[in-house]
């Protein structure tokens, strides 16, 4: 108890001190004025005052070391935790078909007969529709009637010159004549063809833009077919993640609209910077054998650009000094109390409120929670969850 009454009286007497010291100083800064006896005395109080300060912290440590009723701050801790950090960049795309197409007629015409309707599941091959070929259907009857006297005139004309009978000119005009003919029959069915249209794959028959009677032309659409049962994902990312994006890079995707999750790889990265945007285009193809994701369904996309195991901890907990340095209050035990210390250390990446710790802290630490932001320093804290 006497220790600690000489402690408490010396503060008075050291403030007298220094309020002594000051006076005297300032009373001889008024005696002499030249630079070199300023520079000295300036000296002098220096030193006097980092041997008061020095005193100081002694007599405060030996304070607290004898205070039983000093307060000590309330925190709590949490373990520094080691497991797999994946750090993701998040864009947006849409889902779209390479089998989505609307379908024109080759040649203008009358709609004469629809033969599909909408929601129709379609094949490969299957007539859809049909134009008026009034006109080409009397062609082609017409050239069958021609070419089948013109083959019957060939083959006898043939026949006689096996014989040796008839002009050999005979036989090359018969013979000219029905491959015209043949040609001719060819190129009107292949008309006839384009009086029709025709799935060039199978799917579904989504939308009819003609109507039965109308006049088309091969300027208009006259109907959409889509097979979704293989779709991909198409997104435009910026060219700041260029490097970080390659074929084969795991993504996440999320159809919020219908409420899908799936996991995928990005099948093709673009080789174009658009220059109007500064971004390049990315691919990733779907299996959809139920045809739950439709043609321009938007899409949330995760790429994952960066994953690795090490420590992990709450990014709330990370702070700044004033030289930009990043650190974390970590707990140490001190006898019967924990002491807080300000530990630097290396945030190697964040995401989703966590950080990845590549150097600076140990899977053993244990770091300030609640109270992280009003500790110091070598401060003494009571603990009281971990």
């Amino acid at each position: 108890m006497k220790y600690l009454y000489t402690i408490t009286q010396m503060k008075p007497i050291l403030f007298l001190s220094v309020l002594a010291l000051a006076l005297s100083c300032n009373s001889n800064v008024k005696e002499s004025q030249s630079l070199t006896d300023l520079k000295s005395k300036k000296e002098v109080l220096i030193k006097e005052m980092n041997r008061i300060g020095t005193e100081l912290k002694a007599i405060e440590t030996a304070i607290s070391a004898l205070d039983t009723l000093k307060k000590v701050m309330t925190v709590t801790a949490i373990k520094a935790e080691v497991k797999a950090f994946n750090h993701y960049i998040e864009v947006q795309g849409t889902v779209k078909a390479d089998q989505t197409i609307e379908l024109h007629a080759e040649m203008g015409g009358t709609v004469s007969a629809i033969l599909v309707k909408e929601g129709q599941k379609v094949t490969k091959g299957q007539v859809l529709a049909t134009l008026d070929s009034e006109v080409i259907d009397n062609s082609v009857l017409q050239l069958e009637t021609q070419l089948a006297l013109a083959t019957t005139t060939f083959e006898r004309q043939a026949r006689l010159w096996k014989q040796n009978i008839g002009s050999e000119i005979q036989y090359l005009q018969a013979k000219a004549q029905k491959e015209g003919l043949e040609n001719s029959m060819k190129s009107m069915k292949a008309q006839a063809r384009k009086m029709k249209i025709i799935a060039p794959f199978s799917g579904v028959i989504d939308q009819i833009f003609a109507k039965t009677g109308e006049l088309t032309s091969p300027q208009m659409p006259f109907l959409r077919l889509v097979n979704l049962n293989t779709v991909y994902v198409e997104s435009e990312i910026t060219e700041t993640y260029l490097k970080a994006i390659k074929k084969g890079t795991e993504v996440l995707l999320n159809f919020r609209s219908i409420g899908t999750t799936l996991e995928a790889s990005i099948s093709q990265v673009g080789n174009f910077i658009n220059p109007n945007n500064r971004s390049f285009k990315t691919r990733i193809d779907l299996e959809n054998p139920n045809n739950e994701l439709k043609a321009n369904l938007l899409a949330d996309i995760k790429i994952n650009d960066f994953k690795a195991t090490g420590i992990v901890i709450p990014s709330r907990l990370v702070q700044k000094d004033s030289n930009d340095q990043t650190f974390v209050y970590t707990i140490e035990p001190n006898g019967k109390t924990h002491t807080v210390v300000k530990t630097y250390m290396t945030e190697a990446m964040n995401y989703d409120n966590l950080s990845y710790i590549s150097e600076g802290l140990l899977p053993t630490s244990i770091l300030v929670d609640k109270g992280a932001r009003l500790v110091n320093n070598n401060e003494d804290v009571k603990l009281v969850h971990y």
